[in-house]
Protein backbone atom coordinates (compact mmCIF):
# COMPACT_ATOMS: atom_id res chain seq x y z
CA UNK A 1 0.00 0.00 0.00
CA UNK A 2 1.09 3.20 -0.95
CA UNK A 3 1.04 6.21 1.68
CA UNK A 4 0.31 9.45 0.13
CA UNK A 5 2.70 12.36 0.89
CA UNK A 6 2.13 15.24 -1.28
CA UNK A 7 0.04 16.80 -4.04
CA UNK A 8 1.48 17.37 -7.01
CA UNK A 9 0.38 19.64 -9.70
CA UNK A 10 1.62 19.20 -13.40
CA UNK A 11 0.67 21.35 -16.02
CA UNK A 12 1.38 21.06 -19.86
CA UNK A 13 4.02 18.01 -19.23
CA UNK A 14 1.82 14.68 -19.11
CA UNK A 15 4.24 12.94 -21.33
CA UNK A 16 6.19 12.78 -18.15
CA UNK A 17 3.41 11.63 -15.73
CA UNK A 18 3.76 8.43 -16.77
CA UNK A 19 7.74 8.37 -14.95
CA UNK A 20 6.17 9.34 -11.47
CA UNK A 21 3.02 7.45 -11.54
CA UNK A 22 4.89 5.29 -8.68
CA UNK A 23 5.69 7.50 -6.94
CA UNK A 24 3.62 8.37 -3.21
CA UNK A 25 2.18 11.14 -4.25
CA UNK A 26 -1.26 12.88 -5.44
CA UNK A 27 -0.46 13.81 -9.28
CA UNK A 28 -3.22 16.30 -10.23
CA UNK A 29 -2.49 16.67 -14.85
CA UNK A 30 -3.74 19.45 -16.32
CA UNK A 31 -3.35 20.71 -19.60
CA UNK A 32 -3.60 24.74 -19.81
CA UNK A 33 -2.65 26.87 -17.36
CA UNK A 34 -6.34 28.45 -17.42
CA UNK A 35 -7.22 24.72 -15.84
CA UNK A 36 -4.70 25.26 -13.59
CA UNK A 37 -5.56 28.85 -12.42
CA UNK A 38 -9.06 27.37 -11.70
CA UNK A 39 -7.76 24.32 -9.69
CA UNK A 40 -5.65 26.37 -7.58
CA UNK A 41 -8.35 28.08 -6.30
CA UNK A 42 -10.14 25.41 -5.10
CA UNK A 43 -7.16 23.10 -4.03
CA UNK A 44 -4.15 23.32 -1.84
CA UNK A 45 -1.09 22.15 -3.60
CA UNK A 46 2.49 21.23 -2.20
CA UNK A 47 4.56 21.27 -5.35
CA UNK A 48 4.41 22.26 -9.39
CA UNK A 49 5.81 20.88 -12.49
CA UNK A 50 5.41 22.90 -15.26
CA UNK A 51 6.34 22.85 -18.75
CA UNK A 52 7.82 26.64 -19.24
CA UNK A 53 5.77 27.30 -22.43
CA UNK A 54 1.84 26.83 -21.94
CA UNK A 55 -0.65 26.80 -25.04
CA UNK A 56 -2.11 29.45 -23.09
CA UNK A 57 0.50 30.98 -20.67
CA UNK A 58 3.63 31.14 -22.40
CA UNK A 59 7.33 32.35 -21.09
CA UNK A 60 6.81 30.94 -17.79
CA UNK A 61 4.12 32.54 -16.58
CA UNK A 62 2.42 30.36 -14.41
CA UNK A 63 5.33 29.40 -12.38
CA UNK A 64 5.62 33.34 -12.06
CA UNK A 65 2.69 33.57 -10.48
CA UNK A 66 2.73 30.53 -8.30
CA UNK A 67 6.33 31.19 -7.09
CA UNK A 68 4.98 35.08 -5.99
CA UNK A 69 2.11 33.38 -4.03
CA UNK A 70 4.05 30.85 -2.66
CA UNK A 71 7.63 31.32 -3.04
CA UNK A 72 8.17 27.88 -0.31
CA UNK A 73 6.40 26.11 -2.68
CA UNK A 74 8.77 23.54 -4.73
CA UNK A 75 8.55 24.35 -8.73
CA UNK A 76 10.09 22.17 -11.66
CA UNK A 77 10.17 24.41 -14.74
CA UNK A 78 10.31 21.73 -17.70
CA UNK A 79 12.31 23.78 -20.88
CA UNK A 80 13.49 23.39 -23.96
CA UNK A 81 16.61 21.73 -24.34
CA UNK A 82 19.05 24.51 -25.32
CA UNK A 83 16.95 27.35 -24.49
CA UNK A 84 19.43 29.25 -22.16
CA UNK A 85 16.83 32.18 -21.66
CA UNK A 86 14.20 29.95 -20.80
CA UNK A 87 16.96 28.54 -18.18
CA UNK A 88 18.06 32.00 -17.03
CA UNK A 89 14.49 33.45 -16.59
CA UNK A 90 13.47 30.42 -14.51
CA UNK A 91 16.32 31.02 -12.41
CA UNK A 92 15.77 34.56 -12.04
CA UNK A 93 12.25 33.36 -10.65
CA UNK A 94 13.45 31.01 -8.25
CA UNK A 95 12.24 27.95 -9.52
CA UNK A 96 13.24 25.21 -7.51
CA UNK A 97 14.61 23.05 -10.16
CA UNK A 98 14.96 23.40 -14.07
CA UNK A 99 14.98 20.62 -15.99
CA UNK A 100 15.18 20.32 -20.26
CA UNK A 101 11.97 18.32 -21.34
CA UNK A 102 13.66 15.86 -22.79
CA UNK A 103 15.45 14.50 -19.95
CA UNK A 104 15.80 10.69 -18.99
CA UNK A 105 12.99 9.47 -17.07
CA UNK A 106 15.08 7.62 -14.38
CA UNK A 107 16.85 11.14 -13.93
CA UNK A 108 13.50 12.66 -13.84
CA UNK A 109 12.21 10.15 -10.75
CA UNK A 110 15.83 10.95 -8.92
CA UNK A 111 14.66 14.82 -9.04
CA UNK A 112 11.43 14.28 -8.18
CA UNK A 113 12.27 12.43 -5.57
CA UNK A 114 14.70 14.29 -4.11
CA UNK A 115 12.88 17.23 -4.20
CA UNK A 116 9.82 15.79 -2.50
CA UNK A 117 11.96 14.09 0.06
CA UNK A 118 10.88 10.68 -1.13
CA UNK A 119 13.32 8.40 -0.80
CA UNK A 120 12.06 5.16 -0.53
CA UNK A 121 11.07 4.78 -3.97
CA UNK A 122 14.22 6.29 -5.49
CA UNK A 123 15.22 4.13 -8.79
CA UNK A 124 18.86 3.91 -9.19
CA UNK A 125 19.62 5.48 -12.01
CA UNK A 126 22.63 7.54 -14.19
CA UNK A 127 21.89 10.49 -11.51
CA UNK A 128 23.29 8.52 -8.27
CA UNK A 129 25.20 11.39 -7.42
CA UNK A 130 22.79 14.39 -8.11
CA UNK A 131 22.20 16.65 -5.51
CA UNK A 132 19.75 19.60 -4.95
Amino acid sequence: MCVVQTTVLMVGADNKSHVIQELPIRLVLLDTGAAAVRFLKQERIDSLICKWDLVDIPNGGLLENVIGANPSMPTVALIEPGNFAQEIKAAQLGVTAIINDDIDDDYFRKVLSQLLGIKSMVTIGAADNFTL
